[in-house]
Protein backbone atom coordinates (compact mmCIF):
# COMPACT_ATOMS: atom_id res chain seq x y z
CA UNK A 1 0.00 0.00 0.00
CA UNK A 2 1.28 3.45 -0.92
CA UNK A 3 2.37 5.57 2.04
CA UNK A 4 -0.01 8.53 1.90
CA UNK A 5 2.32 10.63 4.08
CA UNK A 6 4.93 10.68 1.31
CA UNK A 7 4.40 13.17 -1.51
CA UNK A 8 7.83 13.20 -3.17
CA UNK A 9 10.89 11.03 -3.65
CA UNK A 10 14.10 12.97 -4.18
CA UNK A 11 17.18 11.25 -5.52
CA UNK A 12 20.92 11.79 -5.75
CA UNK A 13 22.35 10.54 -9.06
CA UNK A 14 25.93 9.24 -8.85
CA UNK A 15 26.11 6.26 -6.50
CA UNK A 16 22.32 5.87 -6.72
CA UNK A 17 21.33 5.52 -10.38
CA UNK A 18 24.91 4.67 -11.27
CA UNK A 19 27.64 2.77 -9.52
CA UNK A 20 29.66 4.95 -7.18
CA UNK A 21 32.75 6.72 -8.51
CA UNK A 22 34.36 5.74 -5.21
CA UNK A 23 34.75 2.23 -6.63
CA UNK A 24 36.66 3.69 -9.58
CA UNK A 25 38.75 5.79 -7.19
CA UNK A 26 39.77 2.66 -5.25
CA UNK A 27 40.75 0.83 -8.44
CA UNK A 28 42.81 3.83 -9.59
CA UNK A 29 44.61 3.95 -6.23
CA UNK A 30 45.36 0.21 -6.28
CA UNK A 31 46.66 0.31 -9.85
CA UNK A 32 49.04 3.16 -9.04
CA UNK A 33 50.14 2.06 -5.59
CA UNK A 34 48.52 5.04 -3.89
CA UNK A 35 47.20 4.95 -0.31
CA UNK A 36 43.64 3.68 -0.01
CA UNK A 37 41.03 6.47 0.01
CA UNK A 38 43.64 9.11 -0.88
CA UNK A 39 41.30 10.77 -3.39
CA UNK A 40 38.42 10.94 -0.93
CA UNK A 41 40.76 12.32 1.73
CA UNK A 42 41.97 15.08 -0.60
CA UNK A 43 38.37 15.97 -1.39
CA UNK A 44 37.52 16.16 2.33
CA UNK A 45 40.19 18.77 3.12
CA UNK A 46 38.67 22.27 3.06
CA UNK A 47 35.46 20.73 1.62
CA UNK A 48 33.81 24.07 0.81
CA UNK A 49 36.77 25.70 -0.89
CA UNK A 50 38.90 22.92 -2.40
CA UNK A 51 39.19 22.23 -6.12
CA UNK A 52 36.41 19.65 -6.09
CA UNK A 53 33.90 21.97 -4.40
CA UNK A 54 34.78 24.85 -6.70
CA UNK A 55 34.39 22.67 -9.80
CA UNK A 56 30.95 21.44 -8.68
CA UNK A 57 29.86 25.07 -8.32
CA UNK A 58 31.31 25.89 -11.77
CA UNK A 59 33.74 28.37 -10.26
CA UNK A 60 36.70 26.82 -12.13
CA UNK A 61 37.18 25.04 -15.44
CA UNK A 62 38.23 21.43 -15.95
CA UNK A 63 41.73 22.61 -16.89
CA UNK A 64 41.98 24.68 -13.71
CA UNK A 65 40.73 21.68 -11.69
CA UNK A 66 43.45 19.54 -13.26
CA UNK A 67 46.13 21.85 -11.87
CA UNK A 68 44.51 22.67 -8.54
CA UNK A 69 43.72 19.05 -7.64
CA UNK A 70 47.27 18.03 -8.58
CA UNK A 71 48.59 20.70 -6.22
CA UNK A 72 46.34 19.41 -3.42
CA UNK A 73 47.60 15.88 -4.03
CA UNK A 74 51.20 17.11 -3.96
CA UNK A 75 50.58 18.58 -0.51
CA UNK A 76 49.58 15.08 0.58
CA UNK A 77 52.80 13.71 -0.88
CA UNK A 78 51.47 12.15 -4.10
CA UNK A 79 51.11 12.96 -7.78
CA UNK A 80 47.52 12.73 -9.03
CA UNK A 81 46.48 14.87 -12.02
CA UNK A 82 42.98 16.25 -11.72
CA UNK A 83 42.15 15.14 -15.26
CA UNK A 84 42.59 11.52 -14.15
CA UNK A 85 39.91 12.01 -11.50
CA UNK A 86 37.44 13.54 -13.95
CA UNK A 87 37.76 10.45 -16.13
CA UNK A 88 36.58 8.27 -13.21
CA UNK A 89 33.33 10.07 -12.43
CA UNK A 90 30.89 8.30 -14.71
CA UNK A 91 29.68 4.96 -13.31
CA UNK A 92 27.51 2.21 -14.79
CA UNK A 93 23.73 2.74 -14.86
CA UNK A 94 21.61 0.51 -12.59
CA UNK A 95 18.54 -0.49 -14.67
CA UNK A 96 16.45 -1.67 -11.68
CA UNK A 97 16.82 1.72 -10.03
CA UNK A 98 15.68 3.41 -13.23
CA UNK A 99 12.60 1.18 -13.20
CA UNK A 100 11.99 2.11 -9.55
CA UNK A 101 12.06 5.78 -10.52
CA UNK A 102 9.42 5.16 -13.18
CA UNK A 103 7.26 3.29 -10.66
CA UNK A 104 7.66 6.06 -8.09
CA UNK A 105 6.57 8.65 -10.61
CA UNK A 106 3.13 7.04 -10.86
CA UNK A 107 2.56 7.72 -7.14
CA UNK A 108 4.81 10.63 -6.11
CA UNK A 109 6.54 13.72 -7.37
CA UNK A 110 10.15 12.93 -8.21
CA UNK A 111 13.22 15.16 -8.15
CA UNK A 112 16.98 14.88 -8.41
CA UNK A 113 19.66 16.86 -6.59
CA UNK A 114 23.10 16.11 -7.98
CA UNK A 115 26.52 17.51 -7.25
CA UNK A 116 28.13 17.43 -10.67
CA UNK A 117 30.81 19.20 -12.65
CA UNK A 118 30.73 21.00 -16.01
CA UNK A 119 32.71 18.29 -17.78
CA UNK A 120 31.83 15.68 -20.40
CA UNK A 121 28.51 15.54 -22.23
CA UNK A 122 25.90 17.28 -20.09
CA UNK A 123 24.92 16.02 -16.64
CA UNK A 124 26.47 12.60 -17.25
CA UNK A 125 30.07 13.87 -16.93
CA UNK A 126 31.09 11.29 -19.54
CA UNK A 127 32.55 11.44 -23.03
CA UNK A 128 30.59 8.27 -23.94
CA UNK A 129 27.72 9.40 -26.19
CA UNK A 130 25.51 6.38 -25.48
CA UNK A 131 25.91 6.70 -21.72
CA UNK A 132 25.23 10.42 -21.97
CA UNK A 133 22.02 9.65 -23.88
CA UNK A 134 20.90 7.20 -21.16
CA UNK A 135 21.56 9.75 -18.43
CA UNK A 136 19.63 12.46 -20.25
CA UNK A 137 16.74 10.03 -20.66
CA UNK A 138 16.72 9.40 -16.90
CA UNK A 139 16.90 13.11 -16.14
CA UNK A 140 13.90 13.75 -18.38
CA UNK A 141 11.81 11.50 -16.10
CA UNK A 142 12.16 13.82 -13.09
CA UNK A 143 9.69 16.57 -12.32
CA UNK A 144 12.61 18.78 -11.36
CA UNK A 145 16.42 18.50 -11.43
CA UNK A 146 18.94 20.61 -9.53
CA UNK A 147 22.56 20.41 -10.68
CA UNK A 148 25.18 22.01 -8.44
CA UNK A 149 27.16 23.13 -11.47
CA UNK A 150 24.17 25.14 -12.72
CA UNK A 151 22.86 26.70 -9.50
CA UNK A 152 26.19 27.42 -7.81
CA UNK A 153 25.19 25.47 -4.67
CA UNK A 154 26.21 21.97 -3.69
CA UNK A 155 25.17 19.41 -1.13
CA UNK A 156 25.29 19.44 1.87
CA UNK A 157 24.26 23.13 1.81
CA UNK A 158 20.71 23.05 3.27
CA UNK A 159 19.57 25.67 0.76
CA UNK A 160 19.79 23.21 -2.13
CA UNK A 161 17.28 20.84 -0.46
CA UNK A 162 14.89 23.70 0.23
CA UNK A 163 15.13 24.73 -3.43
CA UNK A 164 13.91 21.28 -4.40
CA UNK A 165 11.03 21.35 -1.90
CA UNK A 166 9.99 24.73 -3.22
CA UNK A 167 10.18 23.54 -6.83
CA UNK A 168 8.07 20.45 -6.11
CA UNK A 169 5.75 22.37 -3.75
CA UNK A 170 6.15 19.80 -0.96
CA UNK A 171 7.04 19.98 2.72
CA UNK A 172 10.35 18.34 3.72
CA UNK A 173 8.60 15.93 6.08
CA UNK A 174 6.62 14.58 3.11
CA UNK A 175 9.78 13.64 1.21
CA UNK A 176 12.05 10.63 0.95
CA UNK A 177 15.63 11.47 0.05
CA UNK A 178 18.22 8.95 -1.23
CA UNK A 179 21.97 9.53 -1.34
CA UNK A 180 25.09 7.39 -1.04
CA UNK A 181 26.85 9.91 1.24
CA UNK A 182 25.92 10.33 4.88
CA UNK A 183 27.13 13.92 4.90
CA UNK A 184 24.52 14.74 2.26
CA UNK A 185 21.74 12.95 4.12
CA UNK A 186 22.31 14.78 7.41
CA UNK A 187 20.79 18.17 6.42
CA UNK A 188 17.87 16.48 4.65
CA UNK A 189 17.13 14.47 7.78
CA UNK A 190 17.39 17.61 9.93
CA UNK A 191 14.75 19.25 7.73
CA UNK A 192 12.39 16.34 8.40
CA UNK A 193 12.92 14.18 5.31
CA UNK A 194 12.94 10.39 5.49
CA UNK A 195 16.47 9.52 4.38
CA UNK A 196 17.93 6.41 2.80
CA UNK A 197 21.68 5.85 2.63
CA UNK A 198 22.37 3.88 -0.53
CA UNK A 199 24.87 1.07 -0.07
CA UNK A 200 23.93 -1.11 -3.03
CA UNK A 201 21.09 -1.67 -5.47
CA UNK A 202 19.23 -4.38 -3.56
CA UNK A 203 19.33 -2.45 -0.27
CA UNK A 204 18.17 0.73 -2.04
CA UNK A 205 15.12 -1.00 -3.52
CA UNK A 206 14.23 -2.70 -0.23
CA UNK A 207 14.51 0.48 1.85
CA UNK A 208 12.62 2.51 -0.74
CA UNK A 209 9.75 -0.01 -0.69
CA UNK A 210 9.65 0.16 3.10
CA UNK A 211 9.53 3.96 3.08
CA UNK A 212 7.01 4.45 0.28
CA UNK A 213 4.87 1.31 0.10
CA UNK A 214 5.17 -0.02 -3.49
CA UNK A 215 7.33 -3.08 -4.16
CA UNK A 216 10.34 -2.42 -6.41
Amino acid sequence: MVNSNIHAVIWDFGGVFSTSPFEAFKSYERERGLPEDLIRRINSIDPDTNAWARLERSEISADEFDELFAAEAEREGHRVPGKDILALLSGQIRPKVVEALKACKSHFKVGCITNNAPVGKGASMTSDSEKARLVEEIFSSFDHVIESSKVGLRKPDPKIYQLMCDALNVAPDACVYLDDLGINLKPARAMGMTTIKVLNEAQLLSDLSEATGPEF
